[in-house]
């Protein structure tokens, strides 16, 4: 069976990036490079949803041949609509950078600096906030460039940080959080203090925008590789769970989770050619 034309796209597909659309190593995406275009000839939105900042969504969008689609910026405390997505009403803002309209549903950085300063402070606990680090530790601990490590660093909803504490002293950081209205995730280099919000809570806005704009709800796919990515994959109606090496466990009640072999982009290519091909009775040809 072939697929249908899709003039009105039946899907949205919302990918973490580093360790899953990207190599968690070299950020390299080429080996999803095939179904990117066929998502994109098909119409389909594929919705980076993921730790990075804005800043450094900015040019990956265009990398990546995603810039038509909305992106999901620090863990769900960020998000993105290009003109199509945004409403008419609510949301035009003439001065906004690439007619792009950003949505920020959590607390503001600073605030939540001031709070984790005050709680390791109370606490004798012992981390380090990205906001006090500076470029060159950075790009260490990730890798990045020069200009990447300064976009990563560029926050406006959360705040990464690296553990150096022991188990029971994260407990209390995370029941001490917890009282601010903030909330502790863990990715794939740090953990994230953000508030009320994560992947899962904002693609679900998402999905209730296009319903809203459009006039019918689309079927879902998430694919992420790490314990941050498990509310985006909770959400959707079909999730991957890319395979990794951060040892984490990746418990998911969503019946319908298809777990790859592949690490990184070459289990992105895996994870949705099993959903479309297998499940939602694609053409067999390889992407092309």
């Amino acid at each position: 069976m072939t697929q249908p034309a899709l003039n009105k796209p039946s899907l949205m597909v919302f990918t973490d990036l580093d360790g899953s659309l990207l190599d968690h190593d070299t950020y390299d995406w080429q080996p999803a490079s095939a179904w990117l275009s066929r998502l994109e000839r098909q119409s389909i939105p594929v919705i980076p949803t993921t730790s990075k900042t804005r800043s450094e969504l900015l040019a990956l969008r265009q990398e990546l041949g995603l810039e038509e689609t909305p992106f999901i910026a620090e863990n769900g405390a960020v998000i993105g609509l290009p003109p199509s997505w945004q409403h008419a009403r609510l949301d035009r803002d003439p001065a906004s950078p690439d007619g792009l309209v950003v949505k920020t549903p959590s607390m503001d950085v600073d605030f939540i600096r001031r709070r984790l300063d005050v709680v390791r402070e109370r606490h004798g606990l012992r981390f380090r906030r990205m906001g006090e680090m500076d470029v060159a530790e950075v790009r260490e601990l990730t890798g990045l460039s020069e200009s990447g490590a300064e976009q990563a660093m560029d926050r406006e909803g959360s705040e990464p940080l690296v553990w150096e504490d022991d188990d029971i002293k994260l407990q209390t950081l995370h029941e001490t959080l917890q009282v601010d209205g903030l909330r502790l995730t863990r990715g794939g280099r740090f953990w994230h203090v953000m508030g009320a919000v994560d992947k899962g809570q904002a693609s679900d806005w998402l999905v209730a925008r296009f319903e809203a704009l459009r006039g019918y709800r689309p079927q879902t796919i998430g694919l992420g590789d790490g314990p941050n990515d498990l509310t985006l994959l909770a959400a959707t109606d079909m999730a991957v769970v890319i395979a990794a090496k951060h040892g984490q466990p990746m418990p998911l009640e969503n019946p319908r989770v298809y777990r790859t072999e592949a690490r990184g982009p070459a289990g992105w290519s895996e994870g949705v050619s099993h959903w479309l091909v297998s499940e939602l009775g694609w053409d067999t040809n390889e992407p092309s």
